[in-house]
């Protein structure tokens, strides 16, 4: 088999799953596992009771301009990593860089975008190319989809103790990993702006992203263009319309923190439990909060 049926067989072999996932049939090898991603645990972060609505029940979420640009942009920075050609671009003045990156972006009203986005891409050329890195400038995996199984312990946080140990299926879309000498490096792509804030959420993402790689079969690894046993060594995250770049090492305690927020999504699956928490700068935009009940709100 070539690799994509050895792909196709791969993911036909696992567990069904699903986020209408009832535990108590846990032991009828027919019933679905629950599913994950890193949207819907951090929406059951975020709040309990829109993870009901949106996962759980299926509620339809409103289409916002916020999304309807995620979609847009990340498409055509998807692109521009198909369309860059070292060879064509390795001799260029970084003037000549920035023109031709500039050129692989789509002209529509995320124009000044792009171009943030073109100079930081071409800086990064031109970097690698002094360096003697041109080979690591484009990324090994580009707009990959990642799936596996794992399993979490009853004991996996002790605020939220789970009746049994549970196998769930983790599942991603991962923007772009790079390699650097020895070392994966996924990278995540944000179009909002970027706040300080965020950078204990955006550690709890890339771990997640982390977890996923390092529990994939060698042959979803090789189907996105990795290879089993190079360990992720860092992670990094870019908003351009904030200028924004960063980029550590992995964080130990964050990939800890996952994996307790998947216990404490399993608990309340246990419970039945999907408790309102709201938080008024938010909460007015979300598509539920007409049907929200004030009276159970969690301050």
């Amino acid at each position: 088999m070539n690799t994509e049926e050895k792909y196709e067989a791969e993911i036909n072999s696992m567990d069904e799953y699903t986020y209408q996932w009832l535990p108590e049939n846990y032991e009828d090898p027919s019933e679905p596992i629950l599913k994950v991603t890193k949207s819907s645990l951090t929406t059951h972060l975020w709040c309990p009771k829109k993870y009901e609505f949106q996962y759980v029940e299926r509620r339809p979420i409103d289409q916002t301009e916020a999304m309807k640009k995620g979609t847009i942009m990340h498409n055509a920075r998807e692109d521009f990593f198909n369309a860059f050609d070292i060879k064509k671009a390795e001799n260029m003045t970084t003037d000549e860089v920035i023109d031709y990156c500039s050129s692989l972006f789509p002209l529509d009203e995320y124009f000044d975008e792009y171009s943030h986005m073109a100079v930081f891409e071409a800086q990064r050329f031109v970097d690698a190319r002094r360096e003697g890195k041109i080979d690591e400038f484009l990324p090994v995996c580009n707009e990959g989809k990642f799936d596996c199984e794992i399993v979490i312990e009853a004991n996996t946080d002790p605020k939220y103790p789970l009746r049994r140990d549970y196998k769930i299926h983790l599942q991603g879309i991962i923007d772009r990993i790079f390699q650097e000498e020895s070392g994966y490096i996924p990278m995540e792509f944000k179009t909002g702006a970027w706040k300080d804030h965020k950078k204990t959420s955006m550690r709890k993402e890339m771990a997640f992203y982390q977890i996923m790689i390092e529990n994939c079969s060698p042959t979803v690894l090789e189907k996105n263009g990795l290879q089993e046993g190079i360990p992720v060594s860092h992670w990094a995250w870019y908003y351009p319309i904030s200028n924004h770049f960063f980029v550590e090492k992995i964080v130990k305690a964050s990939k800890t923190s996952v994996f307790r927020s998947i216990a404490r999504l399993i608990y309340a699956y246990e419970n039945k439990e999907f408790p309102i928490k709201f938080y008024a700068p938010t909460c007015s935009h979300c598509s539920f909060f007409p049907i929200c009940d004030e009276e159970t709100w969690l301050m």
